[in-house]
């Protein structure tokens, strides 16, 4: 692609992040203290790195986080599939989507084939280095990562720029638009948007965005969740038939609300389970503290044979809790929960046969939340009192979950040919062979 510079609001956002940088390394200090960088790996978040560049043709893709990361999977295998010769880096910017990607990639033996990194922050400088020593011949973003300064960069060196599974919330797409003339040059930028619903889609278009697909989620293609099947079989083996429920992926403010339904339905229930798997394991201590009686998997402890909490603060294990439960809560979902919400991918305990339920905030995943209620496999709560009783209905009524459960499962199906059609497109984008 032709190199071009993006215009003066990117000059403007240039500037300011060289003046911030001193403050960034700052920040990237005081999240190395929170456990949220990895010491030995600090530099590569200012663009810096000592690896080399395999040979030939080479396709970056960046996700920010967990979620992201795993929708991606399916199409890196495809990409090694069917193009042998291609090499991949996948940047992630948390740990936690960093250990769950090196841990995926080297179990499906792709560990030769793909590098793993941290992707810089979004400072001139650090993001120079960066795309100087990979020097990707396309850059694939997944999901809303539009960071001014990553795109001017690809930009203003001619690398080719796709918007993969775009998303963009009504609320954004409004803030986005005041914006005007900043948002056309950003999308503009991008020479294929592939959203992952026609909602998404449509938003984007109005946006200014050029040669958008509506290509359905990646996520609607990803595998079932891995477990250790005989893990699984000792804590069957270990549960039996208590009544057991999961809050997954819980975010800080809804741990207690969750405490509080398992308060008042151990009245009814007096051995019931209730499994609490925080979204950041990192999260663990100040959960625990908060439930002195919680048992803890971190630590090695099973849950108790009494009634009680069994605190999940482990990374990679929504499989087994999945399959070992069977009613599901969706964190980041809850009013009571801090920040903005939005949920988490309601398909992966949908595949696996769980009833589900979610809070009010489930607006990044809303196509999905639609199906899935529409068909009768989820339903959306409000308050402690509304979880209470659907949790406590789905105890007292096997026949009701297993419902329930087959409907959800009927509404996820995977599209399992997704992944080798947007391949075929990527494939299609790539220049001739590296220089």
């Amino acid at each position: 692609m032709t190199p071009r510079r993006l215009g003066w609001p990117f000059r403007l956002w240039a500037l300011a992040g060289t003046i911030a940088s001193p403050a960034l390394r700052l920040l990237l200090w005081r999240r190395l203290r929170a456990g949220k960088e990895l010491r030995d790996r600090l530099a590569e978040r200012r663009g810096l790195d000592t690896t080399p560049r395999p040979d030939g043709r080479l396709i970056w893709l960046h996700a920010a986080s967990v979620g992201e990361t795993l929708s991606l999977l399916p199409l890196l295998q495809a990409l090694c599939r069917l193009d042998p010769a291609l090499h991949l880096l996948l940047t992630t910017g948390t740990v936690t989507a960093q250990i769950l990607a090196r841990e995926r990639i080297d179990a499906a033996g792709l560990g030769p084939r793909i590098t793993t990194r941290f992707v810089p922050l979004d400072v001139p400088r650090w993001i120079g280095r960066f795309l100087d020593h990979w020097r990707p011949d396309l850059a694939v973003l997944v999901e809303s990562e539009l960071w001014p300064g990553l795109i001017a960069g690809c930009a203003g060196r001619g690398i080719g720029l796709v918007l993969l599974n775009a998303r963009l919330s009504a609320r954004s797409a409004r803030r986005w638009a005041r914006a005007g003339f900043v948002a056309r040059r950003l999308l503009g930028a991008f020479t294929w948007i592939s959203a992952r619903s026609a909602q998404d889609a449509a938003r984007l278009r109005a946006l200014g965005a050029k040669s958008v697909a509506h290509d359905r989620d990646l996520k609607q293609a990803a595998e079932t969740l891995p477990f250790d099947q005989a893990e699984l079989h000792r804590l069957q083996s270990l549960i039996g038939d208590r009544p057991v429920w999961l809050a997954s992926s819980t975010h800080e403010g809804e741990e207690p609300c969750v405490a509080a339904v398992h308060a008042a339905l151990s009245a009814r229930f007096p051995t019931l389970l209730t499994i609490l798997a925080p979204r950041h394991p990192q999260r663990g201590d100040a959960v625990a503290r908060s439930l002195p009686q919680a048992r803890r998997r971190s630590l090695g402890q099973d849950p108790s044979a009494e009634a009680g909490i069994w605190l999940c603060d482990t990374l990679g294990e929504l499989g087994l809790l999945y399959r070992l439960s069977g009613i599901v809560l969706l964190g980041n979902s809850l009013a009571e929960g801090r920040g903005p919400g939005g949920g988490h991918n309601p398909l992966e305990p949908a595949r696996l046969g769980c009833a589900l339920a979610a809070g009010p905030r489930m607006q990044n995943f809303d196509e999905d939340t639609a199906r899935l209620t529409a068909a009768g496999g989820l339903v959306s709560l409000s308050g402690a009192a509304a979880i209470q009783g659907w949790v406590g209905h789905m105890l007292d009524d096997p026949p009701a979950r297993r419902r329930m459960a087959e409907a959800a499962r009927s509404a996820a199906a995977a599209d399992p040919d997704l992944p080798d059609r947007l391949v075929r497109r990527l494939l299609e984008l790539l220049p001739g062979p590296h220089r």
